[in-house]
């Protein structure tokens, strides 16, 4: 599909962000038609380029060439004066601005909020902090863990009586801070559609971790409850959590309601469970005794073929895959929830493919993550005007 038909078709974006929540906004846009810039120091470029498993291009790891994917890159000190000016100069024309340093490091370069919207009223600035732009915590450095633990996630995960967890040991926060970015994107750019406006959008990686808790904040309010870890289960259904098969591989079962779990006692073929613990608090209070009898059931079978039984009387029920699990199974292949792209110096690289799926105007991954400064010439020569000796000099200078 031509991007002149993509939904973001003319939005630019200029991400002078690092690491993961910012960029994966942009990565994002990318994906729907939108034009993006990655704005990175000279010489060294994203501190992301060198995270992760290395590739044989120099500065291009695979987590590098998987969330850095349709962009082009330049290089451009915007901590040096000279720096700021040039990027200035790129705003004027720019939709949105994505970056995710510490509060006050965009003014301390000349380059906040206040300066950046009397160059261009229209523009979108997307902020992506630990704590956000205020409070009393806006200064502290943040990542993905921190943001875990911080905003209630951490606490809960792993098993009672244990140390916590990590929640699937990845950058969740930072992945669904990107995504409430790009949303808040979307929503400011809708409103710049009816009153030529731009706005700044704030997002804290905290706030996203704790708005994804379910109940935890009103039941606390409602009767001082404090949720505890509760290991492959939860606190309010049962038997809702992790189950090992008779074959040593493990799957996820869930009864939310009492029609549920009445499924799953025609699966069990055990009436007299749903006799016994028939309704959610009895099956609550009897916790352990349900998913023994459970557990001694998945056990009985191979992982598949309980997954079958449950499927066939209604039970959700799903393998707890592993990376190579995914790789062979039908449904992701054909969903194609992979993509591969070829990176010429790599081969074939298998990344998740873009989302969310759109009838009309579907998301595409293009290329992976660009070498560093790869676009210099198009954005300074074509865009600027900047003359090839003056850009030498600015190389020479360290400014790009």
């Amino acid at each position: 599909m031509s991007d002149k038909l993509k939904p973001l078709s003319g939005v630019r974006v200029l991400d002078i962000a690092s690491f993961i929540a910012a960029p994966f906004a942009a990565s994002i846009m990318s994906e729907f038609g939108a034009e993006v810039i990655k704005v990175e120091q000279p010489t060294v470029g994203d501190p992301w380029r060198r995270y992760g498993t290395k590739t044989a291009l120099e500065d291009c790891s695979l987590a590098w060439l998987t969330e850095a994917r349709n962009k082009r890159s330049i290089t451009l000190n915007l901590r040096v004066p000279s720096g700021a000016e040039i990027f200035k100069k790129l705003v004027k024309d720019a939709d949105v601005i994505c970056e995710n340093f510490r509060p006050g490091t965009l003014e301390k370069w000349g380059l906040g909020w206040d300066v950046l919207k009397e160059i261009n009223p229209g523009l979108v600035l997307l902020r992506v902090s630990g704590y956000g732009q205020t409070g009393p915590y806006k200064d502290r450095p943040g990542f993905a863990r921190i943001a875990h633990a911080y905003g209630g996630l951490t606490y809960l995960s792993g098993i009672p009586g244990e140390i916590p967890v990590t929640p699937g040991s990845t950058s969740l926060g930072d992945y669904m801070t990107g995504m409430y970015g790009c949303i808040g994107v979307m929503m400011a750019l809708r409103h710049r559609d009816t009153t030529g406006q731009g706005q700044m959008v704030d997002c804290a990686l905290y706030e996203s971790i704790f708005r994804a808790l379910d109940e935890i904040a009103p039941r606390y309010q409602f009767d001082g409850f404090v949720r505890q870890p509760e290991g492959t289960g939860t606190v309010n259904a049962c038997p809702h959590g992790h189950f090992p098969a008779g074959d040593g591989k493990f799957l996820a079962i869930a009864c939310t309601t009492d029609k549920m779990f009445e499924r799953l006692t025609h699966a069990m073929q055990r009436p007299d469970l749903l006799e016994r613990f028939g309704e959610q608090a009895k099956r609550l209070a009897g916790r352990e005794i349900v998913l023994a009898e459970v557990e001694a059931w998945t056990k009985s079978m191979s992982r598949d073929d309980v997954i079958d039984v449950c499927t066939s009387h209604g039970v959700p029920a799903g393998a707890i895959n592993s990376i190579e699990d995914i790789f062979n199974d039908p449904h992701f292949k054909e969903r194609g929830t992979m993509t591969s792209v070829n990176v010429p110096g790599i081969g074939d690289v298998i990344v998740p493919a873009a989302l969310p799926r759109l009838s009309e105007t579907p998301g595409e991954v293009k290329t992976l993550g660009p070498t560093l400064g790869e676009a210099n010439s198009m954005v300074y020569g074509d865009w600027l005007s900047i003359s090839q000796e003056e850009r030498e000099q600015l190389k020479n200078d360290g400014v790009i």
